[in-house]
């Protein structure tokens, strides 16, 4: 049961970086985000704030700064907003487990497409004529 206690500041923690970010936070290099996760420490110390974002690698850098430019902001806000004795530190992540999950998706997917393609070519077995076609008995007795 000691894991409720920081999970539960971790959804208000996300909930309030997500409503800060979309409403307050007026840097051009945030763009389009979302946070996907916050895991809160046991001491409700440090906080690793979990994003996702649209873009190339060279968006997801500028993300990476405009969030780190941000962070102070962020904190001041949070103190004010949330009943905490300590604001924890934030930490933030881009949340790769994303593009994984697309990735293996992407994957399963075309594997189900060779599946299907090769089941549509092996409906009919094929043999060369000089080969024995090893379905049929064999008569050469």
């Amino acid at each position: 049961m000691a894991s409720t206690r920081p999970s539960r500041v971790g959804d208000q923690l996300r909930a309030e970086i997500a409503n800060l970010l979309a409403r307050e936070v007026h840097d051009p290099g945030i763009g389009f985000l979302t946070i996907t996760h916050v895991h809160v420490s046991p001491d409700l110390q440090v906080a690793r704030v979990y994003y996702t974002t649209l873009g190339d690698e060279k968006a997801r850098r500028e993300t990476s700064r405009a969030l780190g430019r941000a962070t102070p902001f962020l904190r001041r806000q949070i103190g004010s907003r949330l009943r905490l004795k300590r604001v924890p530190l934030l930490e933030f992540f881009f949340d790769e487990s994303i593009e994984r999950g697309d990735r293996i998706e992407r994957i399963l997917n075309d594997i189900g497409a060779e599946r299907a393609a090769g089941a549509d070519g092996d409906a009919a077995p094929q043999h060369t004529p000089d080969e024995p076609n090893r379905n049929e008995p064999n008569n050469d007795e």
